[in-house]
């Protein structure tokens, strides 16, 4: 095998795989956020409520035809290369490229198709429908990329999607913001070649949902380039698998995973819909901001509130989520070996890791909540105002949702693809009832609510039925201690930042020194308490 053959091919256990994906999940969220948060000064309130109606139906239709995708043909390309099938996991490779460029393009259609009656007549914003249909490829391209990660990822090469994810925010960045902001500064000219728009801000959001799909694009292109260089071995095993019975397989586990993400993404469209409409039927309780039309307020809680608040939650669980790719092969061949420690060791390897970085990241963000927010968002003071509350509700469902989401890929590891999707239908009806209850009496700080104890529900029913489903014995000892050092490490912070809030120096020395005292009595309880890293695999 040449060179170039092995690099390409070169495997790596649960430990570096998944750090390889947390950090390339790291760099391609920290270009998500360079995007995000500029997008959020340019467009305001009202603005991003246009952008988050665009994401609100995409992200269902995109999360049938890819979430469950990228493990689905992962797990068949490692129970196949695990028996050195290689020939069958190419043919796995070819026939789901096939099968799901073809939903990919459905679903493009759909979200095409859509675009208007979603916009003017379910949610009642006839000016997003731009926005919505300029994200439509999007599901296309994004069907061809997972199809070529799950692949590389069941070979256990991490390295293919973790570049891919790099390209995808670099280009996401770059693209949706020099459009957005070219739009946002020349009104009259875009007017002038689009005589048909209205509204500059709904025109700069669905400029900056256009940088959103030639990212997806950039990621396939660069799987596309990828294959030019680099070729999979084929084995000489006599047994392929028919493209049927591939095909077969592939919809039974990729299904109820894409379904259970689709029910995970309905939370949005539950936030837009009740957000909005409790808004517009009870008021804000907090009155109306300065400078905001009575009018416009619902769309301005809103978009503040998925703009600004939700988009500083998600910034960790996209991370802790590459930990779930990593532990599904690892699980999956210890659970087909009989191999019970090697079973039991990464599941604790996977969950003790999403807790040792939610934990501390969500105390940080709880305490120094008006500071962070200031920082990223100088330019939208009423929508921070909006917003402080609403993310310190968020955390503890940040810490929930990190933990759940590496044991929806454990869950389909051991045979329970369809248990996440159960689990998901219980965490929306709490939503939506949360959401209905708290909203008109706390406004956006109701919906933050309602999100934690959704997800709080979701971890609690997962962990109980994989424990059930795989037979593994958890100790609950580390993840106390580090829910013990989490609360020193923000009581240090909490104490650094008051006093010198006191003092009323400037808002980032408030965040590097409360950050560097929160974060070195973190560190030294955890070294102190559980242990080095390199003793977490033994835990």
């Amino acid at each position: 095998m040449s060179n170039r053959r092995r690099f390409v091919l070169k495997k790596q256990n649960f430990i570096k795989g998944s750090i390889i994906l947390m950090v390339s999940a790291a760099a391609a969220k920290l270009l998500g956020a360079v995007f995000k948060i500029p997008l959020t000064n340019i467009l305001g309130g009202v603005g991003m409520s246009y952008f988050s109606c665009a994401y609100s139906l995409f992200m269902p239709v995109y999360s049938l035809a890819v979430t469950g995708l990228s493990s689905a043909v992962a797990k068949m390309t490692a129970e196949s290369t695990a028996l050195g099938m290689y020939r069958n996991a190419a043919k796995v490779r070819r026939t789901a490229l096939a099968l799901f460029s073809a939903v990919g393009l459905a679903g493009s259609l759909l979200i095409l198709l859509l675009a208007k009656p979603f916009s003017a007549y379910v949610i009642g914003l006839p000016e997003a429908t731009a926005a919505v249909a300029m994200i439509a490829p999007a599901v296309f391209f994004g069907c061809i990329t997972a199809v070529e990660r799950g692949y590389y990822e069941g070979m256990s090469n991490m390295y293919p999607t973790a570049f891919s994810q790099v390209a995808e925010g670099f280009v996401k960045a770059l693209a949706g913001l020099l459009l957005c902001g070219f739009t946002a500064a020349h009104p009259r000219t875009i007017m002038e070649l689009f005589p048909f728009v209205t509204d500059i801000r709904a025109a700069a959001a669905a400029a900056g949902i256009l940088g959103v799909t030639l990212s997806t694009a950039g990621a396939a292109l660069f799987f596309a380039v990828m294959r030019l260089f680099a070729k999979a071995p084929q084995g000489g095993e006599a047994y392929v698998m028919s493209r049927r019975a591939i095909a077969r397989e592939l919809w039974a586990t990729a299904l109820p995973v894409g379904a259970s993400s689709v029910v995970t993404n309905l939370t949005a469209l539950i936030d837009m819909w009740t957000v909005i409409g409790c808004i517009s039927r009870f008021g804000c309780p907090s009155g109306l901001p300065e400078g905001v039309a009575e009018a416009e307020l619902p769309r301005f809680i809103y978009g503040s509130f998925a703009g600004i608040a939700l988009t500083v939650f998600n910034l960790v669980p996209s991370v802790t989520n590459m930990l779930g790719k990593g532990a599904l092969t690892c699980i999956a061949s210890a659970r087909g070996s009989g191999d019970r420690c090697g079973l039991e060791r990464s599941t604790s390897q996977a969950l003790l890791s999403a807790a040792l970085i939610a934990v501390p990241a969500a105390v940080g963000l709880g305490v120094l909540a008006p500071e962070v927010l200031t920082f990223l968002f100088p330019r939208q003071s009423d929508e921070v105002t909006v917003c402080i509350g609403a993310l310190r509700y968020l955390m503890a469902g940040m810490v929930f949702l990190c933990v759940s989401f590496p044991l929806f890929s454990m869950l389909q590891a051991v045979g329970k693809p369809a248990a996440p999707l159960k689990i998901m239908l219980l965490g929306t009806a709490v939503k939506l009832a949360g959401n209905l209850l708290l909203i008109p009496a706390m406004g956006a700080d109701g919906a933050a609510l309602s999100t934690s104890f959704c997800y709080g529900v979701i971890l609690g029913m997962s962990l109980r039925v994989y424990i059930r489903a795989s037979e593994v014995r958890i100790s609950a000892v580390p993840f106390g201690k580090v829910l013990y050092a989490g609360a020193m490490c923000g009581g240090a912070a909490l104490l650094a930042a008051e006093a010198l809030r006191r003092r009323e120096v400037p808002v980032m020395a408030v965040l590097a020194v409360s950050g560097a005292v929160g974060g070195a009595v973190y560190i030294g309880l955890v070294l102190a308490l559980i242990g080095r890293a390199k003793k977490l695999s033994s835990i």
